[in-house]
């Protein structure tokens, strides 16, 4: 098995270096380690960026199998099946224009998770809910029967195009294992969600993937609906326009089709909210986690940005740089919440890597923070794409093997850091130096090294101790003193945890 992962990451890396070769940067190097940064505009050092590039088809291992894409057709033909059942059964809204409406083939996401709730894992709700523009969202509610009676609460925001909540069903499963109370949705214009809003406001964030702002205003719509209960029913607040479409909700909401509030809102604790987002849902949660004063913290896979910096929230060329995130001319918030990003070497589309980078490009918006005296990091995965944080089950859409598990693991502990209030135990695992030796890595790393941390950027920590202390760390590659040393990244598994029994 080792040869065959072996194998299959030398041709990859044989990719890798034609476009080396074509550029005529292919010669003798070597591959390198530790924290000896070259300087930006350099040529790269071909042999290790060939294994470095490799390492963007990993995740395909996982998927490429006979039973792999068997579950695959099945699960497809189900979800297809079924959307086509909900359209027709409630004519009023309307998805069938949405990238990954039917849920099926490379918008399922893992299959291993599709059947979370039947086989006993945990309890989840679907949930339907009316924006602030009279679109309706499509999510689910995750939690577990097992747990304390009162647990914090985590809102996803999803990523633009082609991104429908079940690509972020790993982080929220694992998630609700952990005692939290997640909700994830599909974005206006993705999935099940509407394609337009109501009214005067039908063409509002249409086409979301390129006005953005779904990923902002349904950010805080989803945050109030998950804060909803009996006592108090999700009503939308009002729109850029000044309409509100609570009439709408209601009415959904009587008739049975609409949720009228958080099915397990009885589990929520309201005073501890954390917020995730990828894509621009990363800029979407960056921006709402500073504005809303109920968010306590933020992970932003793929980006964490500058909340400060006046330009949309986009990427700039090749996605390897984050823009900031400033929304709609609404103001800029100041840093005011905990917030982590993790990032990838390669962005939207991979390409090899001529020259070297900026180390310090990746870590923009974590620096912002810093310089307000918030707590803040930025991880970045060494050959991770884009799609490591959402699971595509297709080669096109490239990731490492491990990427994912790095994602959940440090999104976990920021969270139950700043979040839950888990102390010194959350402290340790956001300062363990274990995925710099990761055992699994190094069955599939072409340099057999298993560091998860990149070479071309710098990863950072800059986060406070108990007892008024602090962590500066500005190259966790390197020599970091307050890192420690520790195995159990080696034995983590997302897929282990969220396919746990729910006891």
């Amino acid at each position: 098995m080792l040869s065959l992962r072996r194998s299959r990451s030398r041709v990859v890396s044989l990719v890798a270096g034609a476009s080396l070769l074509a550029a005529g940067l292919v010669g003798v190097g070597t591959t390198g380690a530790g924290s000896a940064w070259g300087a930006p505009g350099d040529p790269v050092d071909p042999a290790q960026e060939q294994n470095t590039y490799a390492k963007t088809q990993e995740r395909a291992e996982v998927y490429l199998t006979p039973a792999g894409l068997a579950a695959l057709a099945t699960l497809g033909a189900e979800t297809f099946v079924q959307a086509l059942v909900e359209q027709g059964s409630d004519p009023e809204r309307f998805y069938l224009s949405d990238a990954c409406w039917s849920g099926s083939l490379t918008c399922a996401g893992d299959v291993r998770l599709a059947r979370w709730r039947e086989d006993g894992h945990g309890k989840v709700r679907e949930v339907l809910y009316t924006a602030r523009n009279g679109a309706t969202l499509n999510g689910h509610v995750w939690a577990t029967d097992a747990g304390p009676r009162k647990r914090p609460l985590v809102v996803i925001t999803p990523g633009s195009v082609q991104a429908p909540e079940q690509l972020y069903w790993w982080a929220a499963q694992t998630l609700a294992k952990q005692g939290y109370v997640v909700l994830t949705r599909d974005a206006q214009g993705q999935g099940q969600s509407d394609t337009f809003g109501e009214g005067v406001d039908f063409l509002d964030s249409v086409p979301s993937q390129t006005t953005g702002v779904t990923f902002f205003d349904g950010t805080q719509d989803s945050l109030d609906f998950a804060l909803s209960s009996k006592a108090d029913p999700y009503c939308p607040r009002r729109s850029r326009s000044g309409t509100s479409h609570c009439d709408k909700q209601e009415r959904r909401a009587a008739a049975g089709l609409n949720a009228g509030w958080n099915p397990f809102a009885r589990l929520v604790d309201r005073t501890r909210v954390g917020l995730a987002g990828h894509s621009y849902g990363a800029a979407g949660v960056s921006w709402v986690g500073q504005q809303d004063r109920r968010v306590d913290a933020v992970v932003a896979w793929d980006n964490l940005c500058d909340v400060t910096a006046a330009t949309p929230p986009r990427l700039t060329a090749g996605g390897n740089v984050p823009a900031g995130c400033l929304e709609g001319g609404l103001g800029s918030p100041k840093p005011r919440v905990p917030s982590l990003g993790i990032s990838n070497d390669y962005g939207l589309t991979p390409t090899p890597f001529l020259t070297e980078p900026d180390p310090r490009a990746k870590s923009q918006g974590s620096r912002v923070f810093s310089k307000a005296g918030v707590d803040s990091g930025q991880l970045v995965v060494r050959g991770g794409t884009h799609y490591e944080y959402s699971f595509i089950p297709t080669p096109t859409f490239g990731a490492t093997r491990r990427g994912i598990d790095l994602a959940s693991w440090y999104t976990t502990a920021w969270f139950d850091r700043y979040v839950k209030g888990s102390g010194a135990g959350a402290l340790d695992r956001l300062l363990t130096d274990g995925w710099r030796h990761d055992a699994v890595d190094r069955e599939v790393d072409p340099e057999g090294g298993g560091d998860l941390l990149s070479e071309r950027y710098r990863s950072r920590l800059d986060i406070g101790r108990d007892g008024g202390l602090r962590v500066r760390c500005e190259d966790l590659r390197g020599d970091c003193a307050a890192l420690r040393a520790d195995d159990r990244p080696s034995s983590y598994s997302y897929v282990r945890i969220a396919t746990s029994p729910d006891r």
